[in-house]
């Protein structure tokens, strides 16, 4: 099941706008697709979110 940018809260605190939100869900379903690992998906969705958090 693909998440959306409401499941961003519960897997990063980072993730404060809606921007962001929309950014996690769309690289975590992308990383999903890719290796099939929802947790290296959470991983890879909440990394690329904190290098945001910490550019902005």
């Amino acid at each position: 099941m693909p998440w959306t940018s409401n499941d961003a809260e519960s897997h990063t605190h980072k993730a404060a706008t809606s921007a962001l939100k929309e950014l996690w869900a769309k690289v975590a379903n992308a990383s999903l697709e890719r290796t099939g690992d929802e947790g290296r998906a959470i991983r890879e969705a909440n990394a690329v979110i904190a290098r945001q958090a910490k550019s902005s």
